[in-house]
């Protein structure tokens, strides 16, 4: 009998967590490619303003990362990324009516249209009043937008694992997760020129309504691979090789007991992987939030301007793809453990952040030279994120991992808040004193301190991680 060729239907559903992953970085990129040109104008932010609601963004998201993943497991796959993506994209267009909404506070009376809003609040003396009220909305979408986005991640590895055996799932993973570089390309090639045509608004709701646009394939072509018409037997099998020893472990989990925050924290593992968040997350978070703020403030280029230099940086951040091969090359030519070959690995990269010392004092040259060398840095980042994040699994139970991560994620949060608020202000007061450091004045200067923050905060995490943990071991207790 002829052998019967195998479908590949598990390839369109990372398709899909691909598109969802873009979605998601394009959602959380309105924001920060509005604010600056469309937004403060409207509401009289200042930078210490969309320093509050970003940083309170970070820690929404990494709260709602702690609950994420047992979310994840308590509705299934298919449900629990439809309530994700769901109320997210619901967070999204929820921007859209803040100015509506504060106009109706200030005023007492509701606009008829998003242009009536504008209208509303350019009579109002009360500058301060709108500018609070804005915040406190903004906050607010923000926060439905954050819950919603983490559930992205936990629910995309969740469909991995049910559409691929091991051997597959971190080549699968890696497809879907360059949504996270694909996303912040198409966003400045997109959404200034939709908020420069149809205003800020109309930008929010249509790149929100594409989250509700994937829900529609997604209640229709997910569905386990048992149960999927469009899944031959063939290629159920190949997906179900790894059937025997999953049985095997999740009968072994039934003897184990479910790890508390308690007992995590009590292993020195836990506050290296804590401490790697905490002094890395902050950088990357800043420049993702901050950098069309950055070419606007020292450039004078408008969202539509900074467009081409905002790509450029983020398709150099996909050099990133060596990051995942480096520790292979040290575990298998050169017999490191996986611990050892995965911090030598990351010292390198903590090495790269450094050029963002001279991302400064180069840019009298041209804009590119700045733009280059933030791109290399986010390329450096993702590279020691992706380690990192594999360190846990060199280390901890496969049942520890889910709690682990969350701690992590919340360490990160809370730096990036740190980082965010702290650069509002800073800017604000760089801004107003006419600061001026190493031959740099106002608003400049702040950015060459941040900059130099964001350059040795990798080190720093490093030699605290080293510090901690600084031969391979294996936790076994838990």
């Amino acid at each position: 009998m002829q052998k019967e060729k195998s479908t590949n239907y598990r390839w369109g559903v990372v398709g899909m967590l691909f598109m969802a992953l873009t979605i998601n970085y394009m959602d959380r990129q309105v924001l920060s490619l509005t604010w600056k040109d469309f937004i403060a104008p409207e509401f009289h932010w200042t930078n210490n303003d969309y320093g509050t609601i970003t940083g309170l963004f970070s820690i929404f998201y990494a709260i709602g990362m702690l609950f994420a993943g047992r979310f994840m497991d308590w509705m299934g796959t298919k449900k629990g990324f439809m309530w994700a993506i769901g109320i997210w994209s619901l967070g999204a267009c929820l921007h859209a009516f803040c100015g509506l909404a504060t106009a109706a506070i200030v005023t007492g009376v509701w606009p008829e249209s998003f242009r009536g809003a504008v209208e509303a609040l350019s009579v109002v003396k009360n500058t301060t009043l709108i500018a609070s009220v804005s915040v406190y909305l903004f906050v607010i979408a923000r926060f439905v937008l954050a819950i919603g986005e983490a559930g992205n991640f936990p629910a995309s590895i969740k469909a991995v694992a049910e559409y691929f055996p091991k051997k597959d799932r971190g080549f699968a993973t890696s497809i879907f997760n360059s949504g996270a570089a694909i996303g912040p390309l198409i966003a400045p090639l997109t959404i200034p020129f939709l908020a420069k045509a149809y205003g800020w608004e109309m930008a929010f709701i249509i790149i929100g309504a594409t989250g509700f646009i994937w829900m529609a394939f997604w209640v229709f072509l997910y569905k386990k691979p048992e149960e999927n018409k469009w899944i031959n037997a063939a290629e159920l099998t190949y997906i179900q090789q790894d059937e025997k020893e999953f049985e095997e472990l999740k009968a072994a989990s039934t003897l184990e007991r479910k790890v508390t925050y308690r007992q995590a924290f009590r292993h020195k593992q836990t506050w290296a992987f804590a401490a790697g968040k905490f002094m890395s997350d902050g950088a990357w978070w800043f420049f993702l939030f901050w950098t069309p703020a950055y070419l606007s403030s020292v450039y004078g280029l408008d969202s539509t301007q900074s467009a081409p230099q905002i790509f450029v940086m983020y398709a150099i951040s996909m050099l990133s793809l060596v990051g995942g091969w480096l520790p292979t090359y040290y575990v298998d030519k050169k017999r490191m453990n996986p611990y050892e070959g995965r911090m030598k690995s990351m010292l390198i990269f903590a090495f790269i952040p450094l050029i963002v010392l001279f991302a400064q004092p180069l840019g009298y040259i041209s804009v590119w030279i700045p733009v280059i060398i933030i791109g290399v840095a986010l390329a450096a980042h993702q590279s020691w994120s992706a380690n990192l994040f594999s360190t846990i699994g060199d280390m901890f139970p496969k049942h520890a991992i889910g709690t682990i991560t969350g701690i992590g994620g919340l360490a990160g949060g809370i730096a990036s808040f740190i980082m965010n608020k702290g650069s509002g202000v800073l800017f604000d007061y760089a801004e107003s004193s006419s600061l001026s450091l190493l031959g740099f004045k106002g608003i400049e200067s702040g950015y060459f301190i941040v900059f130099c923050l964001c350059a040795v905060t990798y080190l720093i995490g490093w030699s605290i991680m080293r510090a901690l943990v600084p031969k391979y071991k294996i936790i076994t207790e838990l």
